[in-house]
This record gives C-alpha cells, sequence and structure tokens, in this order.
C-alpha cells in the first residue's frame, strides 16, 4: 500500500515546517540568558515575574471630553497606560475647521486642534505616574509639545513626563500615506525629537517604529522586523550626526509589532527580532550601554488578521494574539478589539481586550516563568531562520540604496502593494485559510450586521466654533510672533521642538503650526506607479 503523501507547510516569511523536530535542529541555536547579550530570551533576566506586560489598549474618539471619559474608564478598569488615537485631520495637520476636514472631525479618533484640547483629554491624568502614548507621526512633534506644556500645567517636569510619540514617518510613506512634508525634512523632524528628548525628557521616547504598519501593507514577517530596522538606522543616522553619541539615542528608539499569523512564527519572530536588533547596536554602532541594544517593543494588534464576518470569532483571535505577544516577550501590548474590522472599538470591546490581557497575566501563568518555549526543538529551530530571513530583507534594502532612498522611488511601496495583492488573492481563493470567511463559512448572501460607531457631526460644529472662539481671545501678536520663529527655526538647521513649544503656548493651532513648515519644507508627492 502506498504511503501518503505528507502535504508540505511554509509559513507566510517562506520558512518550510517540517513534521518533526529533533535536538539536531536546534544544534547550534543557544539562546542565552535573558537580560544577556544577544537578548533572544528577553531583555529582563526576571520578565513578567517581575513585572507583567503593560497593558495600553489604543483609545480616542471625537472630542477631547469624550476621549477623556474612555481614559478614565480604562485606567479605573486596571489598564496601567494609556496610547491616544487621534482623527485623521489632526494626523495631517488639519485644523478642525479647515475645509478639507469636513465630515473626518473626531471619527476616526480625538480631534486635536490646540493645546487646550490636549490639556481637556488629559485631566487628571497625572503624566508622571502615567505613560501616555500618543500614536501621531507627520505633525507629531507639535503633538509631543503640547503634551509636555500640559505637564508643565500639571506641574510636571518635562524630564518626569513618561510616555512615547509614534513619530515614525517613513513608515507612513509605505504604509498608511499620512504624510505631509518630504521625506527629508520628515526624517529631520524625526531627529529633533530624537535630540530634544535625549537632552530635555529622558525618561520620553522620541519614536516607535512601526513594523505593524508595514505588516498590514503586505510584508511578510520577517520582511516587517527588516523594514522595521532599516528605518530605525535611517533614524539612528540622522541623530548621529548631529553628534550624538549611540548610547544617547538608541534607548530613544522603541518598536511597534504586528501580531497575526502563525503563532509559532510571531514568537520566533520577536526572539529573532532582538537578537539581530542587539547585534545591529552593538557591532554596527558600537554601543557599550547594555540598554542601547533592548529591542523595546509593543506588540498584540493584528488588525489584517482580524475580519467582519462573524466578528465574535476575532476575540479568540486576540486571545491567541496576545498569547504570541507575551510569548514571544513584549513589553507592552495593545491588543486590537473584536470590532475593530469595521469601526473604531465600542467601550464593550475595548474592555473586552483589556480582560483578555488581564487573564492571560493573571490566571494563565504567562508571567511565572522567563521564556516558556525557550529550548523548544522547534522554536530554537524555527528563530535561527527567522533571524537569517530578516537579514536578508534588510540587505536587499542596502541594495536598494538604503530605506530612504527606496522610499523616495516608491520601490518598497510598490513590491509591498503587490504582496498584499497576492495576499488577498490567496484569501479570496481559500489557499490561506480564515475561519468564517473561506473556511466553515455560514453563507448566504446577506451582509454581516455590526454595530458602527455613529458620526457626532454636532460636535464638529462644535469644534468648528470653539477654534473662532479660541483666535479672537488669543493675543494675535504672540501667535503670530511664535509661528514666525517656528518657520525661521526651518529655515535654518536648529532643533524645531523649542520654538513649537512656544507657538502651542501661545495658543497657535495645529493648522497654524503645519503651514508655518509647509512654506519652508513644500509637501511630499508620491511618485507614480
Amino acid at each position: 500500500m502506498d504511503t501518503p503523501e505528507v502535504p508540505r507547510v511554509f509559513l507566510e516569511s517562506g520558512i518550510e515546517v517540517k513534521p518533526l523536530y529533533t535536538a539536531d535542529d536546534a544544534t547550534g541555536h543557544d539562546p542565552g540568558r535573558p537580560g544577556e547579550f544577544p537578548f533572544t530570551r528577553g531583555i529582563h533576566p526576571l520578565m513578567y515575574r517581575r513585572q507583567p506586560w503593560t497593558m495600553r489598549q489604543y483609545a480616542g474618539f471625537g472630542t477631547p471630553a469624550q476621549t477623556n471619559e474612555r481614559f478614565r474608564s480604562l485606567l479605573s478598569h486596571g489598564q496601567n497606560a494609556l496610547n491616544i488615537a487621534f482623527d485623521l485631520p489632526t494626523q495631517l495637520g488639519l485644523d478642525s475647521d479647515d475645509p478639507r476636514a469636513e465630515g473626518e472631525v473626531g471619527r476616526v479618533g480625538m480631534a486635536v486642534d490646540t493645546l487646550d484640547d490636549l490639556e481637556r483629554a488629559l485631566d487628571g491624568i497625572p503624566l508622571d505616574r502615567v505613560s501616555t502614548a500618543m500614536t501621531i507621526n507627520a505633525p507629531a512633534l507639535v503633538l509631543m509639545s503640547m503634551l509636555f506644556a500640559v505637564a508643565e500645567k500639571q506641574q510636571v517636569p518635562i524630564g518626569q513626563v513618561r510616555g512615547t510619540i509614534q513619530n515614525d514617518i517613513l513608515k507612513e510613506f509605505v504604509g498608511r500615506g499620512a504624510w505631509i512634508f518630504p521625506v527629508g525634512p520628515s526624517v529631520r523632524l524625526v531627529a529633533d525629537a530624537i535630540e530634544f528628548c535625549g537632552r530635555s525628557a529622558p525618561k520620553f521616547n522620541a519614536v516607535s517604529v512601526c513594523g505593524y504598519h508595514l505588516r498590514e501593507s503586505g510584508a511578510n514577517p520577517a520582511q516587517e522586523m527588516g523594514l522595521a530596522f532599516e528605518i530605525a538606522r535611517a533614524y539612528l543616522d540622522a541623530a548621529l550626526a548631529r553628534g550624538l553619541a549611540i548610547d544617547d539615542v538608541a534607548p530613544r528608539v522603541t518598536f511597534n509589532f504586528n501580531v497575526y499569523g502563525n503563532l509559532w512564527e510571531q514568537v520566533a519572530k520577536f526572539r529573532a527580532g532582538r537578537r539581530r536588533w542587539a547585534a545591529i547596536v552593538r557591532d554596527e554602532y558600537r554601543a557599550r550601554d547594555a540598554k542601547s541594544m533592548h529591542l523595546r517593543m509593543i506588540a498584540g494588534g493584528g488588525g489584517s488578521g482580524l475580519t467582519i464576518e462573524e466578528p465574535e470569532n476575532n476575540i479568540v483571535r486576540g486571545a491567541c494574539y496576545a498569547l504570541a505577544a507575551a510569548l514571544g516577550g513584549a513589553q507592552t501590548m495593545a491588543l486590537c478589539c473584536y470590532d475593530e474590522a469595521y469601526t473604531i472599538p465600542s467601550e464593550k470591546a475595548s474592555l473586552l481586550a483589556l480582560r483578555t490581557m488581564q487573564i492571560l497575566a493573571e490566571e494563565m501563568g504567562l508571567c511565572d516563568t522567563v521564556d516558556p518555549l525557550g529550548g523548544s526543538y522547534y522554536i530554537e529551530s524555527l528563530t535561527g531562520a527567522m533571524e537569517e530571513r530578516i537579514v536578508a530583507s534588510m540587505a536587499e534594502v542596502r541594495a536598494l540604496g538604503g530605506i530612504v532612498n527606496a522610499i523616495e522611488q516608491g520601490t518598497i511601496q510598490r513590491r509591498l502593494a503587490g504582496q498584499a495583492y497576492e495576499i488577498e488573492r490567496r484569501l479570496r481563493s481559500g489557499q490561506m485559510p480564515k475561519v468564517g470567511v473561506n473556511r466553515h463559512a455560514a453563507g448566504g448572501a446577506t451582509p454581516p450586521s455590526v454595530e458602527v460607531h455613529p458620526y457626532d457631526a454636532a460636535a464638529a460644529k462644535a469644534k468648528s466654533a470653539g477654534l473662532r472662539d479660541l483666535r479672537a481671545t488669543r493675543s494675535a501678536a504672540a501667535a503670530e510672533r511664535t509661528l514666525a520663529a517656528v518657520g525661521r527655526a526651518a529655515e535654518g538647521s536648529e532643533n524645531l521642538v523649542p520654538p513649537i513649544l512656544d507657538a502651542v503656548k501661545a495658543r497657535a493651532t495645529l493648522g497654524e503650526i503645519t503651514a508655518a513648515l509647509k512654506e519652508v519644507f513644500g509637501e511630499f508627492r508620491e511618485p507614480a506607479f
């Protein structure tokens, strides 16, 4: 009788999975000890045994007052840090009364036009005790300056403010499209943030490099890591060109990674990524401080893994994503909610995602021991294979003349767009299984019934009215003077954070500060392809 052929299995990164792994497969893949170079098993010796991962759910919608209410709710239920979502006009540096903002004010995040808005959103939240992340990129320096100004009003010194600004503009050119300025000036702004935080805000992370969005745009897990590392190198190089030391710069750089797909591939991705980043910072940049070599990351999202079909299945998916992030050694999690495939998260969905992480941390034993999969023949072999793929991905970018050149020419965008098309084709054909969609689907032509967050047109109108009142009552002379100073600083080479901080304190609006920078930098035009 013929023996049935064993089907071959390949991970998204192109690695073939064997039916069985033995000690021979793990030979030469010593993971070392946690808290020691190359940090394969984690950047801290005791990891979650000493402190569970930070739970930082992504939240923000409508007005600052509405967002403050959601923040307070999450914190009251045990969340221990914030992750602020901004609406599309804010992400693009537009004021709420700009004609281009019509219909989008407060729709997918909080609308912030002035310092007063952020102050309302953070009312009652001590910025020296609650770490605050802001998911903002092109106008990141404006929002970061607002945060520091709010801290000053709380009588919290800038040096004590804890948090992170996403500020990863290069991934915007590749993955989201929320850019404003050309690539060169945009990278300068990132370096300004790194420089300023290194000297004045040592507890605040100046950039969070987002492999997450590259993965959402079509990158496989190995490319997600490799491209993110090349982007991070571009920011390090820009900051070091100012005469800063690597051990003052590298600790200001954090990472944001995706989690969806094969569980074991995700775990190996994080372990391999930690090992590779440590080697890059030590061997290429000659860092001496072990903290400079730490791959500090937030993970747990997996937006592209969620479905509008049978959305309750996303609760199970989310638990698996959080499990992968924990087994992979993430320091922070921001878990996607089950309804994010079709709307901004409801309060119920946000609480459920938080409870998912709390159950894993407090009931399932994930904090009991460090790197529980360490030593697994499969995991150690897969970690080594993933690292090889990450290195190959980085080499491809360098062969294109570096990440900045590849983005300016549109090369990376074209490549990932093609891969995203292929993923969609495989999903539709059933080659890539998705339970409830192309496997075990209930069928029927009726679209799934889901509840979408309503758009608050009245709140948007009130936001515009508030801007008119502010412009009428603020000191016009102070606003004009500080905006002119921002323009002069942009024409030169001085750090832009101090003049922008002065401008936000003078109640210059986000749109006005962005316009002052546009006058000097111009706007990015995407290459046609």
